[in-house]
């Protein structure tokens, strides 16, 4: 089953179950692909439809960040919530640790020793790690191993 028919089927099932923030949710994901396919005049593949996703889960951190920031933390929790809907579509991520070890070992395979490096690190953990990681957390980490050196 593609992610996309996954996502109408799980609209549905939203629907029958009167689960207003799912469906709200899937309805912004549906309105997502829909724009891109519009936009780019081609079907959405499950490759592109997990960066949409990303992208989406993206901006709801930064935007639950800013309403915590900002006191709203009623805002921040249904961010949160919707978050939670969309990674039940992405595939599972990895953990800090895991990153860590990749970022270790590609360190030492590019011989990489210093800041100025990052881009050549970055660029082959950005292949290796794809959809697994988000790339912030593999910067975050990446910096701190580069800056350690």
């Amino acid at each position: 089953m593609t992610l996309k028919t996954q996502i109408n089927e799980d609209m549905k099932t939203a629907m029958k179950a009167k689960d207003q923030l799912s469906l709200s949710t899937i309805r912004l994901i549906n309105a997502a692909i829909k724009q891109y396919e519009v936009d780019e005049r081609a079907e959405a593949d499950d490759t592109k439809i997990t960066a949409i996703l990303t992208k989406m889960v993206k901006q709801r951190k930064d935007s639950a960040k800013i309403y915590t920031e900002a006191g709203r933390t009623d805002l921040a929790e249904k961010e949160a919530a919707e978050i939670e809907v969309l990674n039940r579509y992405l595939p599972e991520r990895i953990s800090d640790e895991e990153i860590k070890t990749a970022v270790d070992t590609v360190i030492t395979m590019t011989g990489a020793t210093g800041m100025a490096d990052m881009g050549k690190v970055m660029g082959v953990l950005k292949t290796q790690l794809g959809d697994k990681a988000d790339m912030a957390d593999v910067n975050r980490i990446l910096k701190e191993a580069l800056t350690a050196k």
